[in-house]
């Protein structure tokens, strides 16, 4: 039983959750799901914080403020239990704070926090990495069994979560994208109206016109068109 002694039926459901996404669902609700999902689901956790790190860049979440600081002063000092796990790419503990010797500087920052033990897992989400850190304020609080499986379950719900994040990002640009040459198209369909009104060409020379200009002026055709439907209104609104 030990070896599932930190997960439980809230926690496995909970983590399970963070897969079913939504059209405010982001990297930021994700690990926030994540760290409130571990503080309450595993016994003896205090709190817990999450990095997302993609082309060394780093998002950080916590459960408790604390812990942001924590995490984000781990990275100041250059060494910690989060810097050697996701550096060496395996699990990382700290049974008591007070009688670690690997991380000094560490271990007074986390004493000054409360934190007693710390437990460290690096997931691998390509084309991100994500480093969870548990803590408790009582030593001893995670178990190498317990540990163990918890890693692997996240790192299962976590790739599920990561790659469904990955596709929704990839789906919400594309749309972004059509939406936004729609309207570039719509806008450069009425400067073309305002040229031919103008000059009584038709619409293929209003466009030509239209590129001839942005090209010497080095502008997008759509932001010149713009510029231009942009000014006619100025002009009709004070008449």
């Amino acid at each position: 039983m030990e070896s599932t002694a930190m997960i439980t039926p809230g926690l496995a459901r909970d983590l399970a959750t963070l897969g079913r996404l939504g059209e405010d669902t982001s990297t930021e609700s994700v690990l926030r799901g994540l760290t409130t999902a571990l503080t309450a689901g595993v016994p003896g956790c205090s709190g817990s914080s999450a990095e997302h790190w993609r082309d060394h860049r780093v998002m950080v979440s916590g459960s408790h403020s604390e812990l942001i600081m924590l995490v984000e002063g781990e990275r100041q000092l250059g060494e910690g239990p989060s810097i050697e796990a996701r550096q060496s790419g395996g699990r990382a503990t700290i049974t008591d704070v007070l009688e670690e010797t690997r991380w000094p500087r560490y271990d007074a920052l986390a004493t000054r926090w409360g934190v007693r033990s710390v437990l460290i897992v690096p997931i691998e989400a390509p084309p991100a990495m994500l480093v969870v850190g548990l803590y408790s304020v009582r030593p001893g609080a995670f178990s190498p069994q317990g540990a163990h499986s918890l890693a692997d379950m996240l790192t299962e719900q976590l790739g599920v979560a990561m790659a469904n994040m990955s596709e929704f990002d990839e789906v919400r640009t594309d749309a972004a994208q059509l939406q936004e040459a729609l309207a570039g198209r719509s806008v450069i369909d009425q400067a073309k109206g305002l040229i031919m009104q103008t000059s009584g060409c038709s619409a293929e020379a209003a466009f030509e016109e239209l590129r001839r200009i942005s090209q010497h002026h080095q502008v997008k055709v759509a932001d010149l068109a713009r510029l231009l439907v942009d000014e006619h209104q100025r002009k009709s609104a004070k008449r």
